[in-house]
C-alpha cells in the first residue's frame, strides 16, 4: 500500500496539482515563481514558454493558457512540482525543500501511476534524484515508479542555456517518443 500524499502543514500549495490516476505523462517543474502564485496556475509568468512549447512540441492539439491547464486531464496530461512554496527562484529553495519535495513527489508517482513522468529542467531533475552529477536533456535510464523519465529544457525566461529551437527539439522528441503507438 502506498501511504497517502501529504504536504507540510505549515505550508500552502500556492498552485494546485493537476493530477490524476494513469495520466499519459506527468510534467514536474521546480516550483512555483511569484506570477504563478499570484495566478494560482502553473508557468503562469509570460516569459516562460512552457505553453507554447507543450502545443508545438506535440503534446497538446492547441495552445492552452495557464488558466486552462485543468483541461489538459482529459488529454493525459497532469503537472506538479517538486516544491509546492513560491519564491523569487531557485536559491531560494533549502536541502530541506527539495528533500521533503522529493519524497511527497516520489509518493505522487507511485499513486497515480503516470506511464511518464518529464521534469521540466536539468535542475529539478538533479533535486529529484539527489545529486549533482551531469545531466543530459532527453529520455532516462531510469524508471520511476514504472514510468518512463524524460528531462527537457527549463522554458524560463531565465535560462540562457538553450535557444526556443533547442527546446521545442527536446519537447518533441519526448512527445514523439511517447505519442509513437498513437498513430
Amino acid at each position: 500500500m502506498v501511504p497517502p500524499v501529504t504536504a507540510s502543514v505549515h505550508r500552502r500549495d500556492p498552485v494546485p496539482d493537476i493530477i490524476a490516476d494513469d495520466l499519459d505523462v506527468l510534467f514536474v517543474g521546480i516550483n512555483p515563481g511569484f506570477a504563478s502564485a499570484r495566478a494560482g496556475h502553473h508557468f503562469a509568468n509570460p516569459a516562460n514558454g512552457f505553453w507554447r512549447l507543450m502545443h508545438e512540441g506535440g503534446f497538446t492539439q492547441r495552445r492552452f493558457l495557464p488558466s486552462e491547464g485543468r483541461e489538459l486531464l482529459a488529454q493525459g496530461i497532469g503537472i506538479t512540482n517538486i516544491v509546492a512554496r513560491e519564491t523569487a527562484g531557485v536559491k531560494d529553495l533549502t536541502r530541506e525543500d527539495f528533500d521533503e519535495g522529493r519524497r511527497i513527489l516520489e509518493r505522487k508517482i507511485a499513486r497515480f501511476r503516470p506511464k511518464a513522468v518529464v521534469f521540466v529542467g536539468v535542475t529539478v531533475y538533479r533535486a529529484f534524484r539527489g545529486d549533482t552529477s551531469a545531466i543530459t536533456c532527453g529520455e532516462q535510464p531510469e524508471r520511476i515508479a514504472g514510468a518512463r523519465v524524460f528531462v527537457v529544457p527549463n522554458p524560463s525566461g531565465r535560462n540562457a542555456h538553450y535557444r526556443y529551437e533547442d527546446m521545442l527539439a527536446f519537447f518533441r522528441d519526448a512527445a514523439s517518443q511517447l505519442y509513437a503507438h498513437r498513430g
